[in-house]
Formats: structure tokens, sequence, C-alpha cells
């Protein structure tokens, strides 16, 4: 719809115009399953008293005026955005609660907009399920944003009067980190050495240079093609055991190195032949800019104390995954990981595809920047997130919290993988284009039984040096 200006209109961020586009339209689906029946009523409250209807985002409506995008204040009836499904969702009685609600999410990721004459969030309240389902457009924020949005809602289990802790996974402040040890020349070398080599990729990647096609490749056309969508869960300790026996490796190291084993231990079951070797995927990983992930810089972040603003501060970082036969040890994944992210977290790639980002949307235009966007998607393999989630369990309008789960709505790939940690485990969403991977619970199992592997060669290295 369009309108002149208004005194209180904001103009959006270029990553919130981007957002926009058709290519690259994106709704955030967060599961929050709950161990109560669900009380309407108190979601009700809490929802009228939370801060997401202070909030000027989650009260205003995009609409454009004077040629440009703006944000504009509207009044906000908790009722509209507040959507309850009593029944279950499936007739058959054997299905699992889980398999009901991923089932109900992949339908959601392929045709469900969220609607631009209201705020762009909603409530699914699914009764039978004890779930409830927040959908938010990604224009609202990015993970950061949106998780600070979702904590400033939540209270300990174990002490209602202190707010929720976030677990350290070396995520984006990890990433800033490393950067800022050690400094000398021959290190000031190898920045401008990365960032030049990865950042000459990234620009490849998006004109012509794409993956060899396999049974997990996508494409255009993709997005609109039906979903299925699997859940993995790690036990964060089982994964602190692999860090320990890989020197210096993150958490996020032995993550990748999962989906790296994973995603070709898969490959190997639903090939016909032998994978070649040297055989190459490319995922698209998000990383926050933003100086500190931590709950008080998200404190800070919603009462407009930090120096980051709110909204979308992320840049895209290329991972490429490369096959080796015979590979017997599966903590060789997790070394090559780590080499592998070393050098990137060495490399300014993320922060300079968040400029480049920026520069083609203020010069060429939204439509130029979504297009691009979309090629380097078309070009690549997978997409992959991950979350800083709560350190112990929450509770949310009083009804303490099992699982916390991230999707979204559908990108060309075949294949997208989303994790969150949460009170102890990571669970991976695997939202995938079910005519391409018609069995995602098996993906699902290669990744798990990948851990499973990893901890027990970790084990063995470990007890083996406690031996000596």
């Amino acid at each position: 719809m369009n309108g002149g200006f208004e005194r209180d209109d904001e103009p959006l961020t270029p990553s919130s115009r981007l957002f926009f586009q058709p290519g690259t339209t994106q709704v955030i689906n967060c599961l929050v399953a709950c161990k109560n029946p669900v009380d309407i009523d108190a979601v009700k409250t809490a929802i009228r008293n939370s801060i997401l209807m202070k909030h000027p985002r989650f009260c205003s409506v995009m609409r454009y005026a004077g040629g440009r995008e703006r944000w504009r204040r509207v009044h906000v009836n908790v009722d509209d955005h507040l959507i309850v499904h009593r029944q279950r969702l499936s007739d058959d009685r054997s299905a699992s609660d889980e398999d009901c609600v991923n089932d109900f999410l992949a339908d959601l990721a392929v045709s469900s907009p969220l609607d631009s004459d209201k705020p762009l969030w909603e409530f699914h309240l699914l009764v039978a399920h004890n779930c409830a389902v927040l959908r938010l457009h990604h224009s609202l924020g990015d993970g950061v944003s949106l998780m600070s949005m979702f904590l400033s809602c939540c209270r300990r289990v174990d002490d209602p009067d202190l707010p929720p802790v976030i677990a350290g996974l070396g995520t984006s402040s990890d990433y800033r980190r490393r950067g800022k040890r050690n400094w000398s020349v021959m290190r000031f070398l190898k920045v401008l050495w990365y960032t030049a080599v990865y950042v000459l990729k990234f620009v490849l990647r998006i004109l012509w240079v794409k993956d060899k096609r396999t049974a997990l490749s996508g494409g255009a056309g993709v997005e609109l093609w039906p979903r299925k969508l699997a859940t993995a869960t790690f036990i964060l300790e089982d994964i602190k055991t692999v860090k320990r026996a890989v020197p210096d490796a993150t958490i996020n190291d032995v993550l990748f190195g999962i989906i790296s084993c994973g995603l070709f231990r898969y490959l190997e079951m639903r090939s016909s032949r032998a994978l070649q070797e040297g055989l190459s995927m490319t995922g698209v990983a998000m990383v926050n800019l933003r100086p500190q992930a931590g709950l008080q810089e998200m404190t800070k972040l919603m009462n407009g104390e930090s120096g980051s603003r709110w909204g979308n501060k992320f840049g895209i970082i290329l991972l490429p995954i490369n096959y080796h036969k015979g590979v017997k040890d599966p903590l060789q994944f997790v070394k090559r990981a780590k080499a592998m992210i070393d050098k990137k977290k060495l490399s300014l790639e993320a922060l300079c595809s968040y400029k480049l980002r920026d520069l083609v949307m203020s010069s060429l235009g939204a439509k130029i920047a979504s297009s691009l966007s979309y090629r380097i998607v078309c070009n690549t393999t997978f997409t992959i997130s991950n979350v800083i989630g709560p350190r112990e369990q929450v509770t949310i309008a009083g009804n303490p919290i099992d699982n916390l789960r991230v999707t979204s709505t559908c990108l060309p790939h075949a294949i997208t993988m989303h994790m969150v940690s949460y009170a102890g485990k990571i669970d991976m969403q695997i939202l995938v284009a079910k005519d391409i991977i018609p069995d995602p619970k098996v993906l699902a199992r290669c990744f798990e039984q990948t851990l499973q592997g990893m901890k027990e060669a970790a084990q063995s290295i470990i007890e083996t040096e406690r031996s000596i």
C-alpha cells in the first residue's frame, strides 16, 4: 500500500528491505514445546505484558512512502496475532507429537506468508500438542535480536527472579576473539591474504561457480517444492567430549565436523556408485557481526543502551566440505573443519559480505541485491545456522519449556539446517525438499550416529592420555 510520509515513519535497513524481496523473503518459525498444557489466557497475558508489545518493530507495519519502504506504528490487538489450534494436527493417533508438529512446520515453510496488514508476527498455539509456534518475519531482526526478545519473556525454572543464562558456544564472539589475538606482521598478512581469497571466491560464487550436482542439490525454484522436517538432537556434554579430544577446537568446529561427516555418510547410502574422491559441497552460514552475543549485550540491545542496533547485522561465509575415501577416524572431520574455520576466522569474509550487500542495496537497488543473494544459494548446496539459547531450563507464561527449535521458510536449497542450544542439548531442525531428500529422518540419524562415533573415538583418546 502506498502513501505519504508520517512523522514517526522509520526507514527500513538495507537487510530488512532485502527480506521483503520475492526471492529472499524469509519467515522464522520458532517452536516452543512446553511441559504442561498450554494456558491460552496466560499466553495472552504474557504477550500483552512483554517487550514485544512495546518494541517498535513488533508494533509496526511495512508501508511504501515516498518510493521507499517504511515502518509505520499501528495499534496492536493481541487477538489478531493469536491463532489457536485445539485439535490434533494429524488423524493418525500413532503419530508422535514431534512428527505432527514437524509436519505442521514443514507446511508453514512453503506457502504461508504473514499478513502484511498487521505487524509481521503471530503465535500459533497447538493446544493438543502442548506447543506454540512463534512466526516472525526476518525483516524484524536476526537471531541475536529475536532471541533477546524471546528471553526477555522467559524466567528461569530454578529461580524465577534470575534471568536466563546464555551458553557460550563460541559463535560470533569467538569469531572476533580469534581475530584479535597475537597480532604480528605475519598474522596481518594472513588476514589480508585470506580475506582477498575468500572474498574473490564469494564473488565468483555469485557470478558462475557452482557445486557439482549430488543427491542433495537444489536449485532455482526448489524453494516452492513441498517440504519435510526432521530433528537431530545432540547432547552438549557429548560434543564437549569430542571438543576436548581435538586441541583448541570449538563446539562449532565439532558441529560442522558432524555435518560434514553426516552428509557424506548419507550420500554414500543414497548413491548407487562410489562417491568421487574430493567431491566438494558448499554451505552458506550466517555469522553474527555484533561484538558480543551474551545476555548482557542482549539486555542492552533491548533497552537501547548498546552500540549495536536492533535488526539484522550478520554476514555470510561459505563453508566447503570435501569427500575423502577410507576415512576411519571420525575425528578427522572435526580436525578438517577446525583447520578450515580457523582460516575463515582470520579473514574478513563475513564483514565484507555484509558491506557488499549494503553497497549493492544502496547503489543498484533491492531487486539486484536479492537476485545476487538468490544466486549464491542456487550455486551452493546447503544452509546452516546456529543460535545460542538459554543454558538452563526456562519458563514462558509460567510453563516450563522442554524444547526450543527454529526453522524458516524455504530457500532454493534442498536442505537447510538450523541449530539452537537449550538446557544442555542442541536441536537441529533439518528442512528438506521431500522430492529430493525423501527420508530426512535417515539423515538425522546419520548426524546423531556420527556424533556417537566421534564421542567413542574421543573417549578412547582421552583414556589413553590418562593412562600414560
